[in-house]
């Protein structure tokens, strides 16, 4: 890891400052937030901010630094490449655009094992940033602090703009990441999505060196203690199906699996609000109307209540909040080794069936392919699904080759026993616009059954194309859901759209050439025969 001097860095800040604010808790960065004209409160007191031009991430302005250590780890087909002098020039003038300004730091961590935690501090202009960060990562002494942890300064400069030519940034916007040293810019856009994100791209470049694979998932515990792992893309249902009063949260989206068990990265959660209501989701809504909570993007009606089926803004409306809110969390963000790890995913074209059993190399295979399918904005007219694949289920945040991730997972896989899963929260009895989406008594059924150990010794059929293993029968559950073809009005359409699935399935896995096995996908040549 990096010997730079952190705390020189975060010195020559801080000094030219014309006020700082360290440490600040929730109360205080409210009444700035208030006072300078960031923020406005919603009747319940949670924050409310727009975050302008940029309502989600700009991965196409997303920036490692290219030297001896990533030059030949990272995935440079996935990520933007920055020279170290270029970096060095960037740094140096968000500092100097810092020079007078009241500034707030917030020294946190990420990582509540202490064995694998990293020192983040953050340094912003903005109150409501500065929050923000302070509900998602965790507050020093509500986990054990290592002495060791790794150190990471964020220099989060929302209104400055980069210039190409100087920074050798993309556009004004710009999100730099020297791994070297663990120093990350953040300029020209006020979505705080980047500041959690980058800590978490950090964490995906450094954690396999040292055993630790890094997730893009859901964790949560069983009443006995049997830890589950949900990955899944938006809109798949993870948030939702993991957030369980009865199965206490380990953590809504990072986390490390190490040899000692699974460990949330987070002390907080970046919830999706479009559509939220208190009757689906009651955990979440009740989050939404506590004091400190940052929504952003979330638009207000005259009361100052938020409008969660107003989407005028944006269909990416968040709530940012601390775990502590929550009704049941594990002690310490922390559980064993998984017992069950599920892969969500929501498939528009009505082709996999509501949950499957994976062999570990079966596992790998979905891992990699990080599959969804996403209906396409009815404002455009258009109503054919879109399949969407995402290595790992978060490609833009693994700067190493998805073989490295996949590699891991199928080594904690044989060494834990742990049994894999794929759920389908998308349609049935035809594609979108045909079929209906499966509804969410019968997913929570097979999830328990899942996550109990119900379906282990249940009758399965193996999917002449996919390969997987389906359940029979199961308790509760329509059986003719089990089997989508049989939900179909027309048998050969479905073989069609299955066959098609199948196939871009396959197209998207040939971008691992060898380095991936793609023999535990779909069996196109037995379709076809």
């Amino acid at each position: 890891m990096s010997m730079f001097d952190h705390q020189a860095l975060r010195q020559t800040i801080t000094d030219g400052a014309d006020a700082i604010s360290v440490n600040a808790i929730a109360p205080v960065l409210v009444a700035r937030a208030v006072e300078r004209h960031e923020a406005e409160l919603t009747a319940d007191g949670a924050v409310s901010v727009r975050t302008g031009h940029f309502t989600g991430r700009s991965p196409k302005d997303k920036f490692i630094v290219r030297d001896g250590l990533t030059e030949n780890s990272v995935w440079w087909d996935n990520s933007g490449a920055m020279s170290p002098h270029h970096f060095d020039v960037l740094l140096a003038d968000a500092i100097a655009s810092l020079t007078g300004q009241d500034l707030h730091r917030q020294d946190l961590l990420a990582g509540a094992d202490p064995r694998h935690q990293y020192g983040v501090t953050v340094l912003t202009p903005s109150a409501w940033h500065a929050l923000f960060i302070r509900n998602l990562l965790i507050r020093p002494g509500e986990v054990e602090t290592g002495p060791n942890a790794t150190q990471v300064t964020i220099v989060h400069v929302p209104h400055f703009k980069a210039n190409p030519a100087r920074h050798g940034s993309r556009t004004d916007t710009v999100i730099a990441l020297d791994m070297s040293r663990n120093i990350v810019v953040i300029a020209g856009t006020l979505y705080a999505g980047e500041i959690k994100k980058s800590v978490f791209s950090l964490f995906n470049f450094h954690a396999p060196r040292q055993g630790v694979l890094p997730m893009h998932c859901s964790a949560n515990l069983s009443a006995n203690g049997e830890t589950a792992l949900f990955f899944g893309l938006s809109g798949t249902g993870k948030t939702t199906l993991s957030n369980d009063p009865s199965r206490p949260l380990i953590g809504d989206d990072e986390h490390g699996w190490s040899a000692d068990g699974v460990f949330n990265l987070e002390g907080g959660c970046y919830a999706k609000t479009v559509k939220l209501s208190a009757s689906a989701e009651p955990e979440i809504f009740a989050a939404t109307r506590r004091f400190g909570t940052v929504l952003e993007n979330v638009v207000l009606d005259a009361g100052q209540v938020p409008e969660f089926d107003d989407i005028s803004l944006t269909e990416n409306t968040r709530a940012a909040y601390p775990l502590s809110v929550l009704p049941s969390i594990a002690k310490g963000s922390v559980g064993g080794t998984p017992r069950t790890v599920v892969f969500l995913t929501a498939d528009a074209f009505g082709v996999l069936p509501p949950i499957a059993r994976l062999t570990p190399e079966q596992a790998v295979y979905h891992f990699l392919s990080g599959y969804t399918a996403k209906v396409a904005g009815t404002e455009r007219g258009v109503t054919e699904p879109q399949a969407t694949f995402s290595a790992c289920f978060g490609a833009p945040f693994m700067p190493l080759h998805p073989g490295v991730y996949g590699e891991m997972l199928a080594e904690k896989l044989r060494s834990s026993g742990a049994a894999a899963w794929l759920i389908n929260t998308g349609w049935t009895g035809g594609g979108y616009g045909v079929g209906k989406r499966i509804d969410i008594a019968s997913t929570r059924r097979l999830l328990n059954g899942a996550l109990g150990g119900a379906l282990e010794t249940a009758p399965m059929r193996v999917d002449e194309l996919f390969g997987f293993e389906v359940p029979l029968a199961v308790e509760g559950v329509d059986s003719k859901l089990l089997t989508p073809r049989a939900t179909w009005a027309d048998g050969d359409a479905y073989d069609a759209k299955a066959i098609y699935l199948a196939g871009l399935f396959r197209k998207n896995f040939e971008k691992f050439g060898g380095e991936a096995d793609a023999s535990a996908g779909p069996r196109l040549a037995q379709a076809a025969e």
